[in-house]
């Protein structure tokens, strides 16, 4: 049963890359893709892209053509959630898209032919996935986030993420997202632009789906601010050490 992981960054991707056992790139769709054995699993690791429809599209592509059974993602985001802070990990229980409107034919946020707001990730494998993540960051040292978290512990979260092609990166913008949602019963603790696209996918070819994002900034007026360093430092080896746990467990 191969495993796809899909990456959002480069820098995530080459530690993945680099552990691959009997590696073999190809390309498709304008995309490479790598295929190899991690700790015993047969997996293909590819780059998600940017945005919504880039994700959708390599989703299908690694189901398609690679015979992907499962999917796993990773990436960073901007935290929404009240507890929520810099260097801590969000693992997605489901997704909605926060700019799908298409009101007044169907009410906002739902999926137009789905009835519905919400895709929820698959349970088992979200759990299996935050439970790695929560064994990764109780084992990094206490420098590990040091110049990027908060003064406490970084944390591990359940909980809905919301995905949209638009980069949300002011005070303002990240208030009234989180205020609207909210207020229709939407308690998102993080904000990308990818997931919700992939989850679409995985849910229209019944494949199971779960996501990972480390929150690199509370999606305000900072939000660009050490973005590079942030990815190297911390997102990186923490995407790498969460993926090595989880593929242990499976």
């Amino acid at each position: 049963m191969t495993l796809a992981i899909l990456s959002a960054l480069r820098q995530e991707q080459a530690s993945l890359v680099d552990a691959l056992q009997r590696p073999r790139r190809s390309l498709h769709a304008g995309r490479g893709f790598w295929q190899g054995e991690l700790h015993g699993k047969s997996v293909v690791l590819a780059l998600s892209g940017i945005g919504k429809v880039a994700a959708a599209t390599t989703a299908t592509a690694l189901i398609e053509r690679f015979g992907a059974a499962r999917i796993v993602f990773t990436g960073v985001a901007g935290g929404l959630g009240e507890d929520v802070a810099v260097g801590d990990v969000v693992v997605a229980s489901g997704y909605l898209q926060h700019d799908m409107d298409a009101s007044p034919l169907f009410p906002r946020w739902e999926l137009p032919g789905y009835a519905r707001t919400q895709l929820d990730c698959d349970a088992a494998l979200s759990a299996l996935l935050f439970e790695a993540a929560g064994a990764y960051l109780a084992g990094a040292g206490a420098d590990f986030h040091a110049n990027f978290a908060a003064r406490r512990k970084p944390r591990g979260h359940l909980g809905l993420i919301a995905s949209g092609d638009r980069f949300v990166g002011q005070a303002e913008a990240s208030r009234t997202l989180r205020s609207e949602l909210g207020a229709a019963g939407h308690a998102v603790l993080a904000v990308e632009m990818e997931g919700a696209a992939v989850a679409q996918v995985c849910h229209d070819y019944g494949v199971s789906f779960a996501a990972m994002r480390s929150i690199s900034d509370r999606a305000d007026d900072s939000a660009h601010v050490d973005f590079t360093r942030f990815v190297h430092a911390v997102a990186s080896p923490c995407a790498a050490g969460v993926v090595g746990r989880f593929l242990e467990m499976l």
